[in-house]
């Protein structure tokens, strides 16, 4: 895969109402990990096993360092959900698995603090990336995958515009056990100018 001449710059910083999202830095890890470790009960049922130094900082740096080289080599874009006052940090949001050629499309997910679910931050978020996908890298398809019972996670990608495309069986470990999962994607056909200040 060939890094495309965005990458080799600074990565954007994505600015909504009530959300500022920016690459994270080795300088997040103390609130990084404060939010997972007391949203972890909220957030276990829809991710992969946590690992027994998930929140050390030693893997922390190892995260850092595998977000440089999807953002070296074009495969990944990560941010992270801040306050656009205070500086807070909310959660984040990946646009993953970036394929160019015939497919231009990539693969959204995303997590979000216990204490600030159900609030519409994740909901601008995932705007301000879909937007940044098809207008900044001219991606044409984002796909995303969630688990039918995270119904929080589906009002949140059908509110974007996600349209459901079906089920693949057995797709992710999640939490120590294969789940199916429902597959949504948007084209940038569908992100009309309405629909994108809306």
């Amino acid at each position: 895969m060939f890094a495309l001449p965005f990458f080799r710059r600074d990565l954007p910083v994505l600015v909504g109402e009530r959300v500022r999202l920016r690459a994270p830095a080795l300088g997040d890890f103390r609130q990084w990990t404060s939010l997972r470790s007391e949203s972890r009960s909220f957030l276990e049922p829809w991710e992969p096993s946590w690992s027994p130094d998930e929140l050390d900082y030693s893997a922390w740096r190892l995260r850092i360092g595998r977000y440089r080289e999807d953002i070296a080599q074009g495969s990944g874009i990560p941010f992270f959900l801040f306050s656009t006052i205070g500086d807070k940090l909310y959660g984040g949001i990946t646009l993953s698995n970036i394929r160019r050629g015939v497919a231009q499309t990539g693969s959204l997910g995303y997590w979000i603090g216990a204490r600030y679910a159900g609030q519409g931050f994740m909901q601008e978020a995932v705007r301000l990336v879909v937007e940044h996908a098809f207008d900044g890298l001219r991606l044409h398809r984002v796909e995303a995958a969630c688990i039918p019972t995270n119904t929080r996670s589906v009002r949140v990608l059908e509110k974007a515009g996600f349209q459901r495309e079906g089920v693949a069986r057995s797709y992710l470990k999640i939490n120590g056990v294969w789940q199916d999962h429902s597959l949504y994607a948007i084209v940038a056909n569908d992100l009309t100018p309405a629909k994108k200040k809306g």
